[in-house]
């Protein structure tokens, strides 16, 4: 993998992880566990997949405005993933991101789903609007 950039403005403070990488879209409120950042759709990720301190890489967000309380809720709990990079992330992801204070990046060329390897470690810089490998 390559550095990635995005052509919108990114969100939250620079941070490195490793990559939890889905290929469908997700929605936070009714996929994860917020007590295990566990998935709770069968055949979303690996079984057993925690997006707890993960970079999580998605096609696009589905959902509404529970998605805020939920994340936020995720953050006090230990349980939030520490990134979210989507191809398409809309907006009330992008406010619940910030609500929580989750990094955030969305809106790539490529489609990240393919580019990013799944388990690999990157360091997703909002100010720059970069994902690289470590």
């Amino acid at each position: 993998m390559i550095t990635l950039k995005s052509t919108k403005k990114g969100l939250g403070v620079a941070i490195e992880g490793e990559t939890l990488v889905l290929k469908n879209a997700f929605s936070a409120r009714y996929d994860l566990d917020v007590k295990t950042g566990k998935f709770l759709r069968p055949g979303l990720a690996e079984e057993d997949a925690s997006v707890a301190g993960k970079v999580l890489v998605a096609d696009r967000a589905k959902g509404g405005v529970a998605s805020s309380w939920l994340l936020r809720e995720m953050v006090r709990l230990g349980t939030a993933p520490a990134a979210l990079v989507f191809n398409n992330a809309g907006p009330v992801m992008v406010q619940a991101a910030a609500f929580a204070g989750i990094t955030l990046l969305d809106g790539f060329e490529e489609d990240v789903t393919e580019a990013i390897p799944n388990k690999l470690q990157v360091s997703v810089d909002p100010q720059e609007k970069t994902i690289t490998p470590v």
